[in-house]
Formats: C-alpha cells, structure tokens, sequence
C-alpha cells in the first residue's frame, strides 16, 4: 500500500487520502449493516423465546385455564389454538391453501406484491402531495398558520371508518379518467392518506432548517425565493425528509392492509389476513404467518427507504436523521 505521508506529489496525496476516506467509509457502512443485522436476528430470536417460555408457562396450568384468573383471563390463553407452536407456523407456510393449488408462501408473495402495488401508488401520491404542501407552507407564513392545525387534525379521522367510504365512492363517482378505476386504486388512496402527512410535517421542519446566515448569504446573491429553495432549502431538508420517507413507507403499508380489510378489497394480504381470521379454528398457523409476511412487507419497504438514503446522503457526506 503506497504510503500518504510518503508520497511527495500533493495532487496524488489528497487521491489517497480520498481513497483511505472511502475505504474507512465502506467499512464503517458494513459494520453497521451487520451490527443491525445481528441485533435483529437476537431480536427475532427474543421474541421465539418469550413465545415458547409463555407456551410453556402456560402448559403447566392447563388444567386450571378456565378457573384460573391470569391466563385465560388477563392474559391471553397458551393452548394451540391461541398459540400455535412455531413449527406449525413455519410450516403452514408449505402447505397448500384450502381450495388452492401451491403453496402458502407462494400466494401470500403474489399477495405480497399486490400490496406492494397499492403501496407503492399511495407512497409516490403521498410524498408528492406532502412535499407541496411543505413547500407551499414554507413559503407563506399565513398559510402555514392557517392550515397546519387542519393537516394534524386530519389525522385523528379513524381509518378504519373512512376506507369503504373511499372505494364506495371510487367505484361510483370516479369515471372521468381513461382508464379504469380499480379498487386497488381507491386502496392507495387510502395510503396516501397515511403518507402525506409525515411528509409534509417533517418537510416544512427541513425547508426551514438553513440557518440565517445561509440564507443571507442566497441574498446577498439577489437569489429569489425559487433558487433559494432548490439550492438551499431542499438539499437541507433531506435528512429530514428520509427520516418521514421511512414513516411514511410502513405507514403506506399500514393503510394498504387496512383499507383491503375494511374495504373488503381481495387480491392483497389485507384480505388473506380477514379470510384466515374467518377460518382461524382450522388453521391457526395461517393467520400468524400471514400476519409475519405483512410485517416483512413493512420491514421491506422500510429498508429499502433506508439504503437510498444512505446512498443518497453519503454522496453530500452528510448523515441521517435518527
């Protein structure tokens, strides 16, 4: 290895320097990775553990589950059908589905992805409109007194309620477009209802991040609102943006499967989730494995938000919120 403090050129000294910055760079990013990924598989492995021990724990009273007051009554109870055993989890996810050809984990990944789909649509909706109303709201102090109680306000609506709402009013009022419109689409919406709001709140707190003498400085250089905004404004607010990408990612996710529940939407794990709900007593495993590939999904978009981040902002050599 050439050394720096060796290398008399200041042209080839400040490239081995920039090398060394790299290299040091590339090996703190895999020890963190990894570090997350350990912490993760103990945290995953913790939870197996609490599961088995309250199973346990419970199979020692099982004969006085219906008398006694904690399990049963205050806690949930630890039979199989309330807790199945995690093999039968794991292994629900082999077998076929009743009436269905394939596997379990195959439907549910088809499933996946059309969740995904929904996600994804209400996300980019989502982000777009939150993004113009922190821009629209950094920009006028009026309207940023004016509307913000009514965006955090918005958001005490229960989802749940408004969802069939949503679809029902898609599939009878929304004909205007070229194509279409799907429930899948109104399912979306409803994610965008989720998503916008981290956006547009943590948005404004980025747009309004630079610090005075930056912006005395973008003034100096007679720069109008506009400039100022892309130059200064919106490169700060990026770590602040990432960090709402990321809530904003799983709670897309989150308004997805509840609005195909509440919708009654099929095709997504949202419906997988309320139909092995309806059948729970044959198949108890079903659910809770349904239930672990909606959470995947959500751990999914939620470290995929994070890699670009990390790409994102370690080109500006900056850090990221936490």
């Amino acid at each position: 290895m050439t050394s720096v403090t060796g290398t008399a050129d200041p042209l080839v000294r400040a490239q081995l320097l920039r090398e060394q910055s790299a290299r040091a760079d590339r090996r703190a990013t895999a020890g963190r990775v990894t570090r997350q990924v350990v912490v993760f598989g103990l945290f995953m492995v913790a939870i197996a553990a609490v599961y088995i021990s309250y199973k346990a724990f419970g199979a020692a009273f099982d004969h006085e589950q219906h008398t006694w007051r904690i399990i049963g009554s205050y806690l949930p109870r630890s039979d199989d059908l309330n807790m199945p055993p995690i093999p039968d989890i794991f292994g629900a996810l082999t077998d076929p589905l009743p009436g269905e050809s394939g596997s379990m984990a195959g439907t549910l990944f088809g499933e996946a992805l059309f969740t995904l789909r929904e996600t994804v649509a209400g996300f980019v909706v989502g982000v777009v409109l939150g993004l113009t109303l922190a821009i629209a709201l950094a920009r006028s102090s009026f309207l940023e007194r004016g509307l913000t109680p009514y965006i955090v306000a918005s958001q005490t609506i229960p989802l749940i309620a408004i969802a069939p709402l949503v679809v029902i009013w898609g599939r009878k009022n929304i004909d205007f477009f070229p194509w279409e419109w799907k429930d899948w689409m109104s399912v979306s919406i409803i994610a965008t209802y989720l998503t916008f709001f981290p956006v547009a709140i943590n948005g404004l707190r980025g747009l309004k991040s630079p610090r005075p003498e930056n912006l005395e400085l973008m003034e100096s250089y007679a720069a109008g609102w506009t400039p100022t905004l892309w130059r200064l404004r919106f490169p700060a607010s990026l770590p602040y943006l990432f960090a709402a990408f990321k809530l904003a990612a799983t709670a897309s996710v989150i308004g997805a499967i509840v609005g195909e529940i509440s919708a009654g939407v099929g095709g997504g794990l949202g419906r997988r989730i309320l139909s092995e709900a309806l059948r729970y007593s044959t198949g108890p495993g079903r659910l809770y494995a349904s239930v672990a590939f909606a959470a995947l999904l959500g751990i999914g978009v939620f470290l995929v938000i994070t890699a670009v981040e990390q790409l994102v902002l370690r080109s500006q050599g900056r850090k990221a919120i936490t």
